[in-house]
């Protein structure tokens, strides 16, 4: 008995382990968080790779022939982003609007009603010409002399890292760029607004 009493406060002391175990039980959530941050980091070089390649691309955009170039445009566009992100598929829209301030703005309309809504034959600008009221006022393509021309480049990847299932996040990731610019005024605008009424 005096034996065992005097190896207790021994065996108390002894701490070998102790620092092997508290890593073991530290790692997992030490490796789950730099994965993370490598991915977040990924994730806005390969965006800041799109807006780069994006504003290349617009600036190419505003020249005359543009209307024809389109898919040799978009062509540069994916494989300057796939030189950098492999994986990547990219997805190109093009919408024109008379000028900057119309961008992403709706059709104009006489809200005789008063209820926010274009309806019950409220008369309404068609300024797309397609013989509905739209909350977006853009033509879908290039347009034409001295149009603002919205250029949005969706591009859709795998993550680097499985780990993002863990925490609830999608396995792919999707970012979108942007940019407006204007056509190079080489023959008069073309206006070709109507008027439309409201169903």
């Amino acid at each position: 008995m005096t034996g065992l009493g005097h190896c207790l406060p021994r065996l108390a002391r002894q701490n070998d382990g102790a620092t092997a175990a508290e890593f073991g039980l530290v790692l997992p959530v030490l490796v789950t968080v730099l994965m993370g941050l490598f991915d977040m980091g990924y994730n806005m070089w390969a965006l800041n790779i799109l807006q780069g390649a994006v504003q290349q691309a617009a600036r190419n955009s505003t020249l005359e022939s543009a209307a024809t170039q389109t898919s040799t445009i978009d062509g540069k566009v994916t494989t300057r982003v796939q030189q950098l992100v492999p994986s990547a598929q990219l997805t190109f829209t093009r919408k024109s609007y008379t000028n900057f301030s119309n961008v992403n703005t709706p059709e104009d309309f006489t809200d005789a009603n008063s209820n926010g809504v274009c309806d019950n034959g409220e008369p309404f600008e068609d300024a797309n010409s397609n013989g509905i009221w739209d909350a977006d006022r853009g033509v879908n393509g290039v347009g034409g002399a001295r149009d603002a021309v919205l250029y949005t480049v969706t591009m859709t990847y795998p993550r680097i890292f499985p780990m993002a299932k863990l925490v609830g996040l999608s396995s792919t990731v999707s970012a979108t760029a942007k940019t407006v610019l204007r056509n190079q005024p080489y023959k008069l605008q073309e206006a070709s607004t109507t008027i439309g009424s409201c169903k």
